[in-house]
């Protein structure tokens, strides 16, 4: 079975320079190669360092790269996974008061929010605008966007890192 091939974007919008070594190990665990991250200051957080790097890699490495930088404090970042032939691209964000959160992304890059998740909210929301309103924001990850996009800003210009992972 031939390995599907996609590409993605992983950026650490804040991290604390003690943790950043730990970041690049995790990372170059998931890529099986080493990195070494270009850590700039991160302006919206002083004190902090962000990292961007560009990867291709099997179907699956966007989840993996999340799942390895889960969890851990002070920590923010996003990966996005472009689709592939038969898979959907997906988006994961996390940030230390909201913890992770995922969505399934198409082609342009939007979030994707399934039949059961819209049923969902309006059971939820009884009737309720406000609740039905809630719930959506939930499945689009707004809280996630609002927290992050100062950090987002901050980062305009800075430089991305390419790794190609060979398979």
């Amino acid at each position: 079975m031939s390995v599907v091939m996609t590409r993605g974007v992983l950026f650490v919008h804040s991290a604390p320079s003690a943790l950043c070594p730990h970041i690049e190990w995790a990372v170059g665990s998931v890529v099986d190669k080493r990195t070494d991250l270009e850590w700039t200051a991160q302006p919206a957080a002083p004190g902090m360092y962000r990292a961007e790097l560009s990867w291709v890699g099997a179907q699956g490495t966007g989840a993996m790269l999340a799942s390895a930088l889960r969890g851990w404090a002070h920590l923010r970042y996003e990966v996005a996974e472009e689709p592939s032939p038969g898979v959907d691209g997906g988006r994961w964000s996390h940030t230390p008061e909201l913890g992770i959160f995922h969505a399934m992304t198409d082609v342009h890059g939007n979030v994707m929010v399934s039949e059961d998740r819209i049923r969902y909210a309006y059971e939820a929301g009884a009737g309720d605008p406000a609740a039905v309103y809630h719930e959506l924001s939930l499945a689009l990850g707004e809280a996630w966007d609002e927290e992050l996009e100062p950090f987002r800003h901050a980062a305009e210009g800075a430089p991305v890192r390419w790794l190609h992972q060979v398979g």
